[in-house]
């Protein structure tokens, strides 16, 4: 390990410390302070397009431009000013198959750089393809082109930002959205049969004029959390299930830190996709914590006498900063930041609507093969300290991210188990760009079914043990916690993968 002066602090230390992130803080509200400007206008609601909500390929082609807009949105009956792509909350679904051909025009019209993430996809980390290590800047055009591998498992994928320390700002602000790649999974008679749902999970730190908070340190140590939680941009909407039939519901996590502890009235969940890689058969559930960054597919059954139910996050609780995350509480909206995990949230209503001949579950879905044994184990810790020049950062293996340093180097074709070990006093949701993994196990306890995952979440204390197979393409890509403060402060690494 490279010599750096950094030392790990403990709980203590952290609290006593958390206030050196002013400087950061200010920078921040001075962005958002630029959006009014002339040069970057902010488009007003009735001025928006008639824009697309769902793009689809053709003849094996996708393409289509999207641009990222300061806008004026109408959220439960009062505007608030976000950052949009094509001026929507969230953004134009896309939807492609395997073997297509992306091409996509991006526009950036904010006043800082940006660029595009493809979470979930397997396609090349370098050139246009998902390239985290591009700075787009203001008014600046590039157009993003890759094709759909083979290898790509069909399933929800999403696009937001990833230029690092504008990523949770960003995201926060608004941009995200759904990447769908069908499949497989889409063919199977009873998944067909079921009414399907896109569910897109984002919160907003608001003011009373609909501003976005300016954020200060206590969000970014916790993770902002906003005060207007929507789905698909709206508060509460309502879903529809025919008695007898199928629901299938395919969620998105799009908030930058917040967790949803989902649960619905009088329905089990019975889980068939984790992080758009369908399970080998449904899954049972009574409650499902969804992280930041990742995606379930649920079927619901119904089962039930017609009425309504309501979808709810119940209380969560992901680790805290002590006395700071006790004053985030009591300061409410002078902090933009609502951590409000006491009570359970309402998201969406479900509604019986009418009646079909029975829909049963079905019984099987894709096989998943295991891995083979690793090469090579690596270990990663992750936890905070304090760092010359930065004050508080997230660590992983005791050193923040730096930009121009590769942290992780493998080698393509080969398969590796990684330890990921929490030692810090908050949960990280741990995500690895381009390749899919398997969780082998939790605290040394095997996982109960097997799945492909891209996030997994870490809890504090916790040693979970992945096994990821690097295939396909070499270049410079990322892995980090999906708390996207913790990733822009520090708790991200460069991951080379090169040519065998």
């Amino acid at each position: 390990m490279r010599n750096i002066n950094l030392y790990q602090m403990n709980r203590r230390q952290f609290i006593i410390i958390g206030t050196a992130t002013a400087g950061i803080a200010l920078a921040s509200h001075q962005i958002f302070q630029r959006i009014k400007s002339d040069q970057f206008p902010v488009i007003k609601t009735n001025d928006s397009l008639d824009s697309q909500k769902l793009i689809v390929s053709k003849n094996g082609l996708l393409e289509t431009t999207l641009e990222a807009n300061y806008q004026t949105i109408n959220l439960g009956g009062n505007n608030a000013y976000l950052l949009t792509y094509n001026r929507q909350i969230p953004g134009p679904r896309l939807e492609a198959r395997l073997g297509d051909k992306v091409r996509i025009h991006f526009v950036n019209n904010l006043s800082q750089p940006t660029n595009l993430h493809y979470h979930g996809l397997h396609i090349p980390p370098t050139g246009k393809g998902d390239n985290v290590f591009l700075h787009i800047k203001p008014k600046e055009k590039i157009t993003y082109e890759f094709d759909i591998s083979p290898n790509q498992s069909p399933g929800i994928a999403w696009y937001h930002p990833h230029l690092h320390e504008l990523t949770a700002e960003q995201v926060s602000g608004g941009l995200a959205g759904l990447f769908v790649i069908r499949g497989q999974l889409d063919e199977i008679p009873e998944i067909k049969a079921a009414k399907e749902e896109f569910l897109v999970l984002q919160d907003f730190a608001l003011d009373d004029e609909g501003n976005l908070f300016p954020s200060n340190q206590m969000p970014l140590m916790m993770g902002r959390e906003g005060n207007i939680i929507t789905v698909n941009g709206q508060i509460n909407p309502s879903f529809s299930i025919s008695k007898n039939g199928l629901l299938r519901l395919r969620i998105l996590n799009a908030s930058s830190s917040r967790f949803y502890q989902l649960f619905l009235e009088s329905h089990p969940f019975y889980l068939i996709a984790n992080d758009g890689a369908s399970l080998e058969k449904p899954v049972e559930l009574s409650e499902l914590l969804l992280t930041p960054g990742e995606r379930v597919e649920l079927l619901i059954k119904g089962d039930q006498i017609p009425g309504q139910y309501v979808l709810r996050s119940l209380p969560y609780n992901r680790g805290s900063m002590g006395m700071m995350g006790g004053m985030g509480r009591m300061m409410g909206n002078r902090s933009g930041h609502f951590s409000n995990n006491q009570k359970p949230i309402i998201l969406a209503t479900i509604n019986y609507n009418s009646s079909v001949n029975l829909i049963n579950l079905p019984t099987q879905l894709i096989p998943i093969s295991s891995l083979p044994g690793p090469q090579k184990v690596r270990r990663f810790e992750l936890n905070h300290g304090m760092f010359p020049g930065m004050g508080m950062a997230f660590l992983i293996n005791g050193e923040p991210y730096q930009e121009n340093y590769i942290q992780t180097q493998v080698t393509v074709n080969t398969v590796e188990d990684w330890e990921l070990i929490n030692t810090g006093v908050m949960d990280h949701p741990f995500h690895v760009h381009i390749n899919k993994f398997q969780i082998l196990s939790r605290n040394g306890i095997p996982e109960p079914y097997k799945t492909w995952k891209d996030t997994v979440l870490v809890r504090r204390g916790e040693t979970v043990r992945i096994r990821i197979a690097f295939k396909d393409f070499i270049g410079k890509t990322a892995y980090h916690c999906h708390i996207l403060d913790h990733e822009d402060l520090g708790m991200m690494g460069n991951l080379e993968i090169k040519s065998s």
